[in-house]
């Protein structure tokens, strides 16, 4: 059992694909009405046609304006009582060629796209009688890894920012947590794979089982699995968990 209060409205930025799409549907069939934010329309549509969702609004994360209208327009259908802050993207480049430019894209998607949608939700959230943050960083935010500075530092940012945030709303109903998963089956990762074949000239098997050997499981990460641990967190007896960085990385952690 999930815990959700009844009725509940959760808001999962990223939500058309991937771990996002994952943790809308499980949210869905817990009973909440969710609204999914993304840039694609057409891909989070299919997501309500699938009945993985129940609303769309169109936005890029790192546009403020762009999060605080699609937010507004989603609290007018309904309160909003869950964020799950799913957007991200990830580079590789080695840190000798990481410019500039690469930093604040993996910062402004990673980092300032949380910080958009959290400072978009809160004012409302706070006067609810009940509220749950759920950032969704990485094993990157919890250790490094090579060849992903950039990204490892905005993560790192993530869960920096939810421990701190989690202590200024303790007085309140609202929890704020993060959930770092490690290499996960969804196309972001397929997305590495190709890249490690373009780069080394390894087979799909062997860049699988080059990102898989990080997991003392010897897997990749199902994006159910985040799911579940994103649908306990956000369930009313969760109301003593906050300010935790969770791994699902089969033990990487």
């Amino acid at each position: 059992m999930s815990g959700l209060p009844h009725s509940s409205h959760a808001l999962v930025t990223g939500g058309g694909r991937g771990i996002g799409r994952q943790i809308a549907a499980a949210l869905v069939n817990a009973g909440a009405t969710v609204t999914i934010i993304g840039r694609d329309r057409a891909m989070m549509e299919a997501v309500v046609t699938a009945g993985e969702a129940h609303f769309v609004e169109v936005a890029d994360v790192a546009d403020q304006a762009a999060v605080n209208a699609a937010v507004a327009a989603a609290a007018a259908q309904k309160p909003i009582d869950i964020l799950v802050a799913n957007a991200g993207s990830a580079e590789s480049a080695p840190f000798a060629k990481s410019d500039a430019a690469l930093f604040r894209r993996m910062i402004d998607v990673n980092l300032m796209g949380v910080v958009h949608a959290m400072q978009a939700v809160l004012p409302a959230l706070k006067g609810r009688p009940y509220g749950r943050i759920v950032a969704i960083a990485s094993t990157a935010g919890l250790k490094g890894y090579p060849y992903v500075s950039a990204y490892s530092a905005a993560k790192h940012a993530v869960v920096g920012l939810v421990r701190s945030l989690a202590l200024e709303l303790a007085g309140t109903p609202v929890t704020v947590n993060a959930v770092c998963p490690g290499f996960t089956d969804t196309d972001l990762v397929s997305a590495s794979v190709e890249n490690i074949m373009k780069k080394t000239g390894r087979s799909r098997e062997q860049a699988l089982a080059e990102l898989a050997r990080h997991n003392p499981q010897g897997r990749l990460i199902d994006p159910a699995e985040v799911a579940d641990a994103v649908l306990w967190l956000c369930g009313e007896k969760a109301s003593a968990i906050t300010g935790q960085a969770i791994a699902v990385a089969g033990g990487e952690i």
